[in-house]
């Protein structure tokens, strides 16, 4: 939903560096306000330094990355792009996380994923130079979201989410005001953008941050950013329903690359809860011997 939001308001005329800092105060102040509310703010003290680094490359740098990225590709195309980002992750873990190294069928869902960018960007936007760097600051964006996670679960993963996430984004929300004074907006935005920007703050940010750091905290960054297979779906969805986009065979062709790709490259597992229901629905279908009910009984 965000890539919609963000498409509405710098079609009206929002700047990226402005709505990137609105949603990231609005997200700062009601995570923060929960926190303290909840008493959870103390143990912050002493992790200011991983909280600036998660703030800068999870946020501050992406954030308005992705919005002046969709100031020349569709919203459907950004999200997309985003997809990549657990790619990276596989790439990062090669030097940095053991844990989440890509090896064997996730190796080769990397190369999938990277032919997926490929022929995306080779197809649909190729020869057009403004798409072009709209789309590489969109994958800019990805990479940085590839290292947030990785920080996240080394130095912050203990953190109550509402405290961690709140934190980081007042970080993120001071490193860009200086650049939000010194360009600020030359209009007051429409009614439009100021639902976009309630709802990217509100929803798209301070919600989701929230749940975002409890996913990591307990599956991973790599398993983690399986997020973003849902991501491009819904935002494709939403960019031919409610903007009339048109997708080139290229994004579609790229889509399912990368989501194939992601999917290898955190080991194609689902996530415990859904592959222990598949696991019961194999179970009550399959016809069961006399012995099995007795045991059944007997439990």
């Amino acid at each position: 939903m965000p890539y919609l939001f963000i498409k509405i308001a710098v079609d009206d005329g929002v700047p990226p560096i402005f709505l990137a800092w609105v949603r990231i105060v609005l997200g700062a102040v009601v995570l923060l306000g929960l926190a303290w509310r909840a008493g959870v703010l103390g143990p912050l003290r002493g992790r200011w330094r991983w909280l600036a680094v998660f703030g800068v490359f999870d946020v501050s740098l992406p954030f308005p990355l992705i919005a002046a990225g969709e100031q020349h590709v569709a919203s459907s195309l950004a999200a997309i792009i985003v997809a990549a980002a657990p790619l990276f992750v596989a790439l990062l873990a090669l030097r940095f996380d053991a844990e989440e190294r890509a090896t064997g069928a996730r190796l080769v869902g990397l190369l999938v994923g990277l032919a997926g960018v490929v022929a995306l960007v080779g197809i649909d936007v190729a020869g057009r130079s403004d798409e072009l760097l709209g789309a590489l600051a969109v994958l800019t964006a990805a990479f940085c979201y590839a290292i947030g996670p990785m920080v996240l679960k080394r130095h912050l993963a203990d953190l109550d989410p509402r405290a961690s996430m709140g934190a980081a984004l007042a970080v993120a929300a001071l490193v860009l005001t200086p650049a939000v004074l010194i360009s600020p907006p030359s209009s007051a935005p429409t009614g439009s953008a100021l639902v976009a920007l309630g709802a990217l703050g509100l929803f798209c940010t301070a919600a989701a941050f929230a749940f975002y750091a409890a996913l990591v905290a307990e599956a991973g960054p790599g398993r983690a950013l399986v997020i973003t297979y849902v991501a491009p779906v819904v935002a494709l969805a939403l960019g031919v329903a409610v903007l009339g986009e048109h997708p080139g065979a290229g994004a579609v062709v790229g889509l399912l690359l990368i989501l194939a790709g992601s999917w290898l490259s955190t080991d194609g597992r689902l996530p415990p809860g859904l592959a222990a229901r598949a696991g019961l629905r194999r179970r009550s279908r399959s016809p069961r011997a006399p012995s099995e009910g007795v045991a059944d009984c007997a439990g």
